[in-house]
Formats: structure tokens, sequence, C-alpha cells
């Protein structure tokens, strides 16, 4: 199996690909920070990993890359995992930062799966998996922009995937709460590290969402710290 993940050079997205290795897949992991992807390259030191720079915000960027490493043939199963965000109140967060946040949460996620979407209608099979958020459920001050990209991406999703089933392609959507990744502060990671999920333990969940077999898919999972959100 061939996976595509991107955002993969930093927190779930990197804990992802070094799962997906362990296991014996192919990954080609992308990320719009090409010094981050070589350090990966270089820590894993893997012949079935392939390291390659792509913007997903950027559908230019998400359109040559594409063609450039998959050539006729796409992967088997997408993992989106780009994410950025700013914890701001919505009078404090500029339209710079709304347009990146968009651009890379939501957009970008579309744009990656309208890329696989045909050869995986090709094939008759296909997984494409979103990294989502309880942000897209939940309120949460300070987080409305990211709230509301993940939240468009779940409803996103949940169209697409009665589109497709027809197709045999699974629509998944992962929503973890509070995870121990750069997308947090510092000085937050490092008081609540004991409560947040870890990477690698979200990672391993996915991986098994990826390589399960049969007629049957988790669509929606909620992934929360035994003590709960923050």
């Amino acid at each position: 199996m061939k996976i595509w993940v991107s955002g993969a050079s930093s927190g779930i997205g990197k804990a992802i690909v070094n799962e997906a290795l362990a296991k014996g897949l192919s990954v080609v992991a992308t990320s719009r920070d090409a010094k981050k992807l070589q350090l990966l390259s270089n820590e894993l030191n893997s012949g079935a990993l392939v390291v390659s720079k792509c913007d997903v915000s950027d559908s230019k960027s998400v359109e040559e890359f594409y063609k450039k490493t998959f050539s006729s043939e796409g992967p088997d199963a997408l993992v989106n995992s780009a994410g950025i965000t700013v914890f701001k109140n919505a009078a404090e967060t500029s339209i710079a930062e709304v347009d990146g946040i968009i651009k890379t949460n939501l957009l970008g996620s579309v744009y990656a799966i309208h890329s696989v979407l045909p050869s995986m209608i090709s094939k008759k099979q296909g997984t494409i998996i979103n990294i989502s958020s309880v942000a897209a459920i939940k309120v949460l001050k300070g987080s409305s922009i990211y709230s509301a990209t993940k939240a468009g991406l779940l409803q996103y999703s949940r169209v697409l995937r009665e589109e497709v089933r027809e197709h045999n392609i699974k629509v998944i959507d992962v929503l973890p709460g509070a995870t121990e990744t750069p997308i947090w502060d510092e000085k937050v990671r490092n008081r609540h590290k004991d409560r947040m999920m870890k990477p690698e333990d979200v990672a391993a969940f996915v991986v098994e969402l990826l390589t399960g077999s049969g007629n049957m898919v988790a669509e929606e999972i909620v992934l929360r710290p035994v003590t709960g959100d923050l």
C-alpha cells in the first residue's frame, strides 16, 4: 500500500509517517517546509519513503506535485494532516491569518482530495483520512477560524462519503482532542503534556484504520484524552 501524508514534517503527520513505515507501507510525505522534510528523510532513512515539498494551500503546487510524483496511478490512501492555527479571539485575528488558516486547513485538504479522486474512482478503491479536530464539534474560544475550517471539512467529508460509496472509497474523519504537537505553544505543552494525547498514539490508531480489511469502515472517530478536553 502506498499512502500520501500531507503535513508530514511535524506533529501527527510525522508520527503517521513513522508508524506507516514501521508497518511496511510505502509513504509519500509532503510539507511546505523542504528543510524539515530532508531532516525527516535523513532521520528515517527508509527506501519506502519519498519526501516532496508541496504547499497544499496552493492548488497549482498540489497539481504539479501530484503529476510529478504519481503519474497515472495515484496513491492507495491519502491522509490530510496539514494544519495551522492561531489562538486568538475573532476580533484579534488578522485577515492574513484568516486566509492562511482557511487555505491550509480547508482548501488544502479539498485540493489534495480532488487530486486523488480520479485514480481512486478508476481503481474502484481507496481511503481518504482527514485529521480534523474536536474543534469541529465543540465551541472553543480563541479558535473561531480553525473551528470553522474543521467543521467545514467535516461536512465536506460527509457529502463526499455518500458520493463515492459506489466506488468503494472510504472517507474517514479523525477528530483528535488536545495532542502534544507544535501547533500548541511550548509553554502550554509543558503545562499540560501529562493530559495531552501523544501523536504516536494517534498515529497508531490512524494506521490501523488504513490497514484494516473487509467492508467495514469507521467513518467519524473522536479521540480525547481520558481526562477530557483541556
